[in-house]
């Protein structure tokens, strides 16, 4: 099922994103993947969410290794080159253009998580954790564009509070 969820995420970056600009985005992309991997690669022993296949493909994505690479090489930079692309000039309109961005990642773990079984939460971590997430992520992501190191900045911060909030324990990391 995660084929079909990334094969949707290409056909739209291909289809609405900004490909004229991709070496513009690109750093963006690279930040983008660089957290996950962060994520993936401190948390392993203290996951927050997992990802897991039970439909298509479940020889392929036996783990949630597997699925997170493939997500972070096929569906984040098509996510950033049509969530840049598309940025809007107005202010109302980029809140707007922010929430809708927010609203689908969190429809699409929702329904991962209550309807399809892709997606497990572990230590506290629940929906609306994800979409305190999504807020922080898509805004850093346009602070990243703009101004790298303030998104840097911001990152390590917002690591650091969920850290204390989720009393991620420091022997847990990898």
């Amino acid at each position: 099922m995660h084929f079909v969820f990334i094969a949707l995420f290409l056909l739209a970056g291909i289809k609405w994103g900004n490909w004229r600009r991709w070496r513009d985005y690109y750093p963006t992309i690279l930040f983008f993947i660089i957290g996950d991997l962060l994520y993936s690669f401190l948390l392993y022993y203290h996951q927050l969410w997992a990802y897991q296949e039970i439909f298509f493909g479940v020889h392929i994505l036996r783990n949630d290794l597997i699925i997170s690479l493939i997500i972070m090489f096929l569906a984040y930079p098509s996510t950033i080159m049509i969530y840049l692309g598309r940025f809007p000039q107005s202010k109302r309109k980029q809140s707007f253009w922010i929430a809708f961005w927010v609203l689908l990642y969190s429809s699409i773990e929702l329904i991962n998580l209550k309807y399809l079984d892709l997606i497990n939460h572990y230590n506290g971590w629940n929906i609306w954790w994800s979409v305190l997430f999504n807020i922080a992520m898509f805004s850093i992501l346009r602070i990243h564009f703009k101004k790298p190191l303030l998104a840097w900045g911001v990152s390590i911060v917002w690591i650091l509070i969920l850290w204390n909030v989720l009393n991620i324990p420091i022997g847990k990391i990898k």
